[in-house]
């Protein structure tokens, strides 16, 4: 054991004594390895903030809206404007493939006034399930019920910035909010969804559909019965395409038009939406990790250039050690511990570095979308398995070339 630390002291004094040459090459890795856990950490943060603002939204939702439809099949020119109805959302919910489903009747001319203020948001008009499709915390009070529906109570629950402005400080439940002139008693508010002045989710408001109906339907000539859209889940989420085709059907036959033709849909699946966004972020982290690969083989080919010139430095001194009696494996320990403790050093430095901005940078409020990076374990753990492949790349064939000069012939160098 004192003869590892004499060698590591050895080691120690070698790498001081090149010390701007030392700190060239260590920089380079610890920059690289700092990088590729920067980068990927913020391309995780982009991940999480996505997936995130797809869960404030709801889990594994469809949306399907009014669309128009060829007269003559694929010919677009022909197209005639059709509104989705409540016999539409009803095949919708007895689908195949269709889990949950729920009507939505919006507006946003509706003129909400309570004895403290005035505002305007979207009025949505949906049935009780709607909160089990859409992300809707409950801050204070209850959601709509079926009694709510069936009697067409006029109720209202509503979202947190719709709450500060009609309440300014003031209690909201059981207060009467007027909507168009209409009397709308508060049974529930929501918490605030969403980070930053992200404001429109917010400021809507919720009452059942059936009063929706009633009062405020939409302003079309086909207003009365007619929905702004409809929103629905799959059984499963590996099932989506097949409850999106069920549901193409549906609206098709219900309306005369060829459920094939793809451009009389107007549909948004978040399900595969997240898919894809969760595959472009693989790609770019496949991408990145290539460059940081990359990088740290480069920084090994530094570390085994400076350890070569090195052993030529050195060669009167490692002649004169063989003449002593050093052996071949102590001259072959003392370079490889050198190569090998300039690549970790300097690694894990990287990592140390990387690590801590990207935890001195987590309590920062970002716009909706992102989140703070973060450092992804997988990534730290493959930096460290490269690290130490490159060390000992990097430090055993100088160490090998040093071990088998010959006293004589190194000292005839000198």
């Amino acid at each position: 054991m004192q003869i590892f630390f004499d060698i590591l002291a050895q080691t120690l004094r070698t790498l001081w004594a090149h010390r701007l040459r030392t700190f060239l090459t260590m920089f380079g890795i610890a920059w690289g390895v700092g990088s590729l856990l920067l980068l990927v950490g913020v391309g995780e943060g982009f991940r999480s903030g996505s997936k995130r603002d797809m869960e404030e939204m709801g889990k594994d939702i469809m949306f399907i809206w009014p669309g128009r439809a060829p007269a003559v099949s694929a010919n677009m020119s022909s197209a005639r404007n059709y509104l989705l109805t409540y016999q539409d959302y009803l095949d919708i919910l007895h689908a195949p493939y269709v889990r949950n489903a729920a009507p939505v009747l919006s507006r946003d001319d509706i003129h909400a006034a309570s004895e403290f203020a005035n505002a305007s948001g979207p009025i949505i008009g949906s049935e009780p399930q709607f909160a089990d499709i859409r992300y809707l915390p409950l801050n204070q009070g209850r959601w709509l019920n079926w009694e709510d529906e069936s009697q067409r109570r006029n109720v209202i629950v509503l979202g947190d910035e719709l709450t500060r402005h009609l309440f300014p400080g003031k209690p909201a439940i059981d207060q009467t909010v007027l909507l168009n002139g209409l009397a709308f008693t508060v049974v529930g508010t929501i918490r605030r969804v969403g980070r930053g002045d992200e404001n429109f989710t917010n400021m809507r408001g919720y009452i059942p559909y059936q009063t929706m109906a009633q009062d405020f339907p939409l302003k079309t000539e086909e207003g009365r019965g007619a929905l702004s859209l409809v929103n629905f889940q799959p059984r499963t989420a590996a099932e989506s395409e097949l409850a999106s085709a069920e549901v193409k059907k549906i609206i098709a036959r219900n309306h005369g038009f060829d459920p094939s033709d793809e451009n009389s849909f107007a549909m948004w699946d978040t399900i595969q939406e997240a898919r894809t966004v969760g595959a472009v972020f693989d790609a770019m982290n496949a991408f990145l990790g290539s460059v940081g690969m990359v990088t740290l083989g480069l920084g090994a080919i530094g570390v085994i250039n400076i350890m070569l010139v090195s052993v030529s430095e050195r060669t009167s001194e490692i002649g004169l050690r063989k003449a002593l009696g050093a052996t071949n494996r102590s001259i072959l320990i003392q370079f490889f511990l050198e190569g090998t403790l300039i690549t970790m050093t300097s690694g894990f430095i990287g990592i140390a570095g990387a690590s801590l901005l990207m935890w001195s940078t987590s309590g920062f409020r970002l716009p909706n979308g992102f989140d703070p990076p973060k450092l992804v374990p997988a990534t730290a753990v493959l930096a460290v398995a490269s690290l130490a492949l490159a060390g000992i790349a990097a430090g055993i064939y100088p160490a090998r070339r040093a071990a088998s000069l010959t006293p004589v012939e190194a000292l005839r160098k000198e």
